[in-house]
């Protein structure tokens, strides 16, 4: 079975392109202060930074490498200092290597401030957002794009809301099962090559392509394109990874969970994810099985256990049981006989 590629993450963005998809794809209303280049000014990493200590002259910790956001505070604490304060307080932050400023609240600076930060090629931005609501737009975003990554083999599909990651060797059916998930009702997010980022901790987010998106390849078919054929109620463009599905030829000697009371695993980059091993037989209908599987899951996540709840049941019918004739399952029919 081949290898999975090594999880990957962006080194480096330059502030051109953050401002870029600021704008066009988050919808923040930003403005130019000035003329400086941001497309040589580069970001290594996704946390931001309010300078006020920095003006305040402590910059032993000045963390000078991440976006500068300059809020309410910073902009009063430079008001109340004369010109000349003003000015030296702002010119030992230019002796840094600071990708750009970020002005919030349609706050500005003195334009000879603007001047000295244009002669040092630090760009600067206006926004009239609150710096509240301002960062945590601006980290959510930086967090995307430096999130860990991974690409994956398989299909991916959203099933009863579950985000199903259907895995196994080339030629087993991923695509066909995928696709007939899609036949009754369910939505395709990617197939044959999944890109999977690692949101926070725990979340694993998964999205295809840019080039083959939403397109399936279908053995001895070719390749069929599920939005056009299904209309967009039948794709997604991410969906959370929940549950691996690996499908494989059935094997006598392998081992198969009959109950489910034994968790099995799949690891993508350091997230554990509940993993069911599906041997594939003649006349296995593997799509329903994958239904019963995300419905399966649900179940769990509402605290419901059919394994737990059987053993239980049979735990307490072999600690109630006395002599007499063997169970007969049903003692009195009353008068149903249908």
């Amino acid at each position: 079975m081949p290898r999975s590629p090594k999880p990957f993450k962006k080194e480096s963005i330059s502030v051109a392109f953050v401002v870029e998809k600021l704008q066009s794809v988050v919808g923040i209303d930003i403005e130019y202060a000035n003329d400086a280049d941001a497309e040589s000014r580069l970001i290594s990493e996704s946390s931001l930074h309010r300078p006020g200590l920095a003006l305040a002259g402590f910059l032993e910790l000045f963390t000078f490498q991440r976006l500068q956001v300059l809020g309410n505070t910073e902009h009063r604490f430079l008001e109340h200092l004369s010109k000349r304060k003003r000015l030296d307080a702002f010119v030992k932050l230019l002796q840094f290597d600071i990708p750009c400023f970020f002005l919030t609240d349609n706050n500005s600076l003195d334009p000879i401030l603007v001047e000295k930060a244009t002669d040092a090629g630090i760009p600067i931005y206006t926004t009239s957002l609150p710096s509240i609501e301002f960062t945590a737009l601006l980290g959510d975003f930086l967090s995307d794009q430096f999130a860990l990554q991974q690409t994956v083999h398989g299909a991916l599909v959203d099933v009863y809301g579950i985000g199903l990651l259907i895995k196994g060797k080339p030629g087993i059916g991923k695509s066909e099962i995928a696709l007939d998930l899609v036949e009754r009702g369910h939505r395709l997010v990617a197939d044959d090559v999944v890109v999977v980022t690692r949101k926070e901790e725990s979340v694993l987010m998964g999205a295809g392509t840019d080039i083959a998106q939403h397109f399936m390849e279908i053995r001895g078919l070719g390749l069929i394109d599920v939005r056009a054929m299904f209309g967009v109620r039948a794709i997604r463009y991410q969906k959370r990874v929940e549950v691996v599905v690996h499908l494989s030829p059935w094997d006598e000697e392998e081992e198969y969970t009959r109950l489910g009371m034994v968790d099995s695993f799949h690891d993508i980059m350091g997230v554990h994810l509940p993993l069911v091993k599906l041997p594939i037989t003649p006349g296995k209908n593997v799509t329903v099985l994958c239904e019963v599987i995300a419905m399966n899951h649900l179940l769990g996540h509402y605290g419901y256990n059919a394994a737990e709840v059987f053993a239980d049941r049979l735990s307490e019918k072999i600690q109630s049981k006395s002599g007499g004739g063997p169970d007969r399952g049903i003692d009195y029919f009353e008068h149903d006989y249908e």
